[in-house]
């Protein structure tokens, strides 16, 4: 019995191991010539087919004869029937990518994503694996430039920039470590930021300095998250956690690209932020100073406000500021105030 389970084992492991010394050639290339129609070349696969390899050559070699033709319609018909019939065939990854290019063609953008998406989902170890993400990004562009998808590849259907993000994530998700990641992931805030969507923007750019540092859209990133960041500003009244995050953004991008074209904007966007910040501060101690009496806060705000920018003239007008508000304190006569300073209301008396 054993030996009988043997000699059947044995001839089967033999030709597991020699496949698995010969990775490459496993992988049948399909060829086509007008005079033979669909051929396999090379690997150990080639030449093995059966009914269906038969019944899905015959459909491949239909379709491709009406691609030839110019009779697209039929050529989808046919490819259609392989990827659908014979999955499992060697024809049914070359029948989805011809199907991508047709759709293509006929400016059938949803379709012919689908069709590329069919292909590496379903056959990831393709050879035309890094063709098919890039065909998948072109559509995504155009679908997020504005470009329409025809309608049975003849009627202008309506722009669809929200598809076109919905594409760059799938992208992402099926080649997470190609070079067009980052750029998808740039794309995807361009589109967020068209549409008023400033929360999706920030955090699409934050995935890109966060998973692609040595990226060389992180800058551009770095930038454009300091930019995002104080189109929230409202003015020095209102709160100020979108000017601190503008400035932390701005300095890491001076800090990590000294040499970068946008330096001096970076340079001029940071100047402002931060005297916003400071002017922010100013707000605080004026309305404790004044409006409350209470020189304990308007102190410790005025101090701020130098900190927060100290070479600027809002840190002047503090110094000035906390002159004052030190004689206040002391029950000393009041400063004198300079130009465009609030001055305090004076105490009325009534006699009766």
């Amino acid at each position: 019995m054993l030996s009988f389970l043997f000699r059947r084992l044995v001839p089967g492991l033999l030709f597991l191991t020699l496949l698995s010394c010969l990775p490459g050639r496993l992988a049948a290339e399909l060829v086509w010539s007008p005079s033979t129609g669909w051929r396999i070349e090379g690997g150990v696969l080639a030449g093995l087919g059966g009914p269906e390899g038969r019944n899905a050559l015959e459909l491949m070699n239909k379709g491709r004869l009406a691609e030839e033709r110019g009779s697209t319609g039929s050529a989808l018909s046919s490819y259609g029937k392989v990827a659908k019939k014979y999955p499992n065939s060697v024809y049914a990854p070359e029948a989805l990518y011809r199907s991508g290019k047709l759709r293509l063609v006929r400016v059938q953008y949803f379709a012919a994503f689908m069709a590329f998406q069919q292909l590496v989902a379903r056959y990831p170890n393709t050879k035309r694996f890094n063709e098919v993400i890039g065909e998948q990004y072109r559509i995504a562009s155009n679908l997020l430039d504005g470009k329409r998808s025809r309608v049975w590849g003849l009627f202008p259907g309506f722009t669809s920039r929200s598809t076109a993000i919905g594409y760059f994530e799938v992208i992402l998700a099926n080649a997470p470590y190609s070079d067009y990641a980052p750029l998808c992931l740039m794309n995807i805030a361009r589109a967020h930021q068209q549409r008023k969507e400033t929360d999706e923007a920030i955090d699409a750019l934050d995935r890109l300095i966060n998973t692609y540092p040595q990226s060389l859209l992180t800058a551009d990133a770095y930038y454009k998250l300091a930019q995002t960041h104080a189109s929230l500003v409202d003015g020095p009244y209102y709160d100020q956690a979108s000017t601190k995050e503008s400035v932390t953004y701005y300095e890491d991008f001076m800090i990590l690209f000294p040499n970068d074209v946008n330096l001096g904007k970076a340079a001029q966007g940071l100047d402002g932020m931060k005297k916003m910040l400071a002017e922010s501060k100013m707000k605080m101690a004026d309305f404790y100073f004044y409006k409350r009496d209470n020189y304990l806060a308007a102190r410790v705000f005025y101090n701020e406000a130098i900190t927060a920018y100290p070479d600027s003239d809002v840190a002047k007008r503090a110094k000035v500021q906390l002159a004052k508000v030190e004689a206040k304190a002391a029950g000393k006569p009041t400063p004198h105030v300079e130009p465009g300073q609030p001055k305090p209301k004076k105490k009325r008396f009534w006699l009766f």
